[in-house]
């Protein structure tokens, strides 16, 4: 039986030393809890914030009045600034964040319901990347905790 993602992340956090938080906007907690489904995650995992109103995303993650304005929540400049946060309130050594359009209300133009961002936040530079979902909402925010895991796995496994 191949081992899941949170698995193989958690195998390469603990190898590696490092520890990890997460921000999660349109997931829900999705990536924690699949995270702490692992025995000994304890062993990395720090915590996570979930933060989905804009005034959490200020207060909790340090996430610029500025940029959610000029960018909105849903943006590439919001999800650096997410998992950047993550890392700094908790103290680890990497941030993971993500932030989208869950579904099925609101999309806008240039903003499609199911567009998501993901970033991962070390010392040594910020990574994001872009998806866009077509599912319905739970597919959605399944689809976006399984991208995050496989960013964080690609960034352990390759750098940033």
């Amino acid at each position: 039986m191949a081992k899941s993602i949170e698995s193989v992340v958690g195998e390469l956090l603990e190898k590696q030393g490092l520890t990890l938080a997460v921000a999660e906007s349109c997931t829900g907690g999705l990536i924690s809890h699949r995270i702490t489904n692992v025995s000994g995650s304890s062993a990395y995992f720090l915590g996570g914030v979930i933060a989905y109103a804009y005034e959490a995303k200020e207060r909790l993650l340090e996430v610029r009045h500025s940029t959610l304005y000029e960018y909105g929540a849903v943006s590439e400049r919001t999800a650096v600034e997410m998992a950047r946060g993550a890392r700094r309130a908790l103290r680890a050594d990497i941030g993971l964040a993500v932030t989208g359009i869950a579904g099925p209300g609101g999309g806008m133009p240039g903003k499609p319901v199911g567009l998501t961002w993901i970033a991962v936040s070390m010392r040594e530079g910020d990574r994001a990347e872009e998806h866009i979902w077509e599912g319905d909402r739970e597919q959605n925010k399944d689809d976006s905790a399984r991208a995050a895991l496989e960013l964080l796995r690609d960034t352990l496994e390759h750098g940033l």
